[in-house]
């Protein structure tokens, strides 16, 4: 249990040389592709909220239908939205406070489960809450030239900028907001966010295990974005810990990591139809540092994939996955992974190979259409396996001024 969370301080040393800083970088968020458009946030604060006290209205309204059928996992659909309104106040410009809930509601539910929606391992909430899964909802921001510093509710899921093998999309449609600490680094080649997502409490004498989730990306990039060939280089690491001195039940420490390194290239077009191309290469890696929720204890794997942006609302690509033994991804799509989510065994060397269509429109600030079909064709163990999934999203996110003080 020390000796993890020392190691999450390492993570942090890398964040504080802070000096030579260069010119201001544009804000993250509002990119191209559809998943951009729905699920990031601009993190860096707007000095023209200076002193103004706002309502804003965060939702995501959702019809997603996973026609799968394999050894790797079962269908499922998600019909439904996730609601957050919040007062936000900035009293000086470097400085933002956010008070609000969000609720979560599937279409036909009127009981939902007292727990974190990412599953966690063998613990699961005996309380239930009815209607719609309310959580409650705060961030305090501090900005400096270079660094964000976020307590409270950090900016999660897409805003890591986590590569697909190593976060499911889908993800920003179910789980619960993330809450911790984070920081985020800007420098005039690099973008650095380092964070810690506690996702289960415990009080001394309870009967589940303590869990969090840390985890950092950096990416470094060998020229800017807008040159007509673009170089970026990803490094990322995410792992989730479970355990607790305060655990009744002595289940024990559980510890269990995944890895990326690669390197990538987008090509910036200027034409009508083709805007874009982007072709990135990543090795990755899992490893089981402690526990036995595992049958292995490490494993890798490598991934290349390709995208084209089409127009201005279009995007399709294609990627290939290939784990020659054992690979297991924490929060990533079921075919990134050998180990099966139906009977929790280990199916060893996986292909699969990927295709995707996403559409996207934005019709204002804020008022973001977006659709998208996925197919995935897995190779394991002597068989294979055709699955895919579509989607409908419409994200709404007004903003409302109270009084300017």
């Amino acid at each position: 249990m020390y000796k993890f969370k020392i190691q999450i301080l390492l993570l942090l040393v890398p964040l504080f040389p802070l000096k030579a800083f260069g010119e201001k970088l544009p804000l993250k968020g509002g990119g191209g592709t559809m998943w951009e458009q729905l699920a990031t946030s601009p993190y860096r604060l707007d000095t023209a909220d200076v002193r103004a006290l706002k309502v804003e209205v965060e939702s995501i309204s959702f019809f997603r239908d996973n026609e799968f059928k394999s050894r790797l996992a079962d269908g499922y659909s998600l019909p439904g939205l996730w609601v957050q309104p919040k007062l936000t106040y900035m009293p000086i410009k470097q400085i933002k406070l956010e008070l609000g809930l969000q609720a979560l509601i599937f279409n036909g539910a009127n009981r939902y489960p007292n727990y974190v929606y990412h599953d966690i391992a063998h613990w699961k909430g005996d309380q239930y809450t009815k209607g719609a899964h309310f959580l409650p909802w705060f961030r305090a921001q501090a900005d400096f030239r270079r660094i964000s510093i976020v307590l409270g509710n950090i900016y999660g899921g897409q805003n890591h900028g986590l590569i697909e093998p190593l976060f499911n999309s889908e993800t920003d449609l179910t789980q619960d907001p993330e809450m911790g600490l984070q920081i985020l680094w800007d420098r005039p080649h690099l973008h650095a966010d380092v964070w810690l997502n506690w996702q289960s409490y415990i009080f001394r004498e309870d009967t589940h295990q303590e869990a969090f989730t840390v985890g950092t990306t950096w990416r470094a990039t060998l020229n800017a974005p807008e040159s007509r060939l673009h170089w970026f280089l990803p490094v990322q690491l995410v792992a989730q810990h479970r355990g607790g001195e305060q655990n009744v039940e002595n289940r024990g420490v559980e510890t269990i990591w995944n890895g990326a390194v690669g390197v990538g290239m987008r090509a910036n077009a200027a034409m009508r139809v083709l805007k874009s191309l982007t072709v990135e290469a990543n090795a990755l890696l899992s490893y089981q540092q402690t526990g036995h929720l595992w049958p292995f204890k490490s494993g890798a794997a490598a991934h290349a994939a390709v995208n084209v942006g089409l127009w201005r609302f279009l995007d399709a690509g294609a990627g290939y996955f290939f784990a020659p033994r054992h690979f297991v991804s924490l929060y990533g799509n079921h075919f990134y992974s050998t180990l099966s989510t139906l009977d929790e065994q280990d199916y060893g060397r996986l292909h699969t190979a990927t295709a995707h269509v996403r559409f996207h429109h934005t019709f204002a600030k804020g008022y973001t259409l977006g659709a998208d079909a996925e197919a995935f064709q897995t190779w394991q163990g002597g068989e294979s396996a055709f699955n895919f999934s579509f989607g409908l999203y419409f994200r709404v996110n007004p903003s409302f001024l109270i009084k300017r003080f």
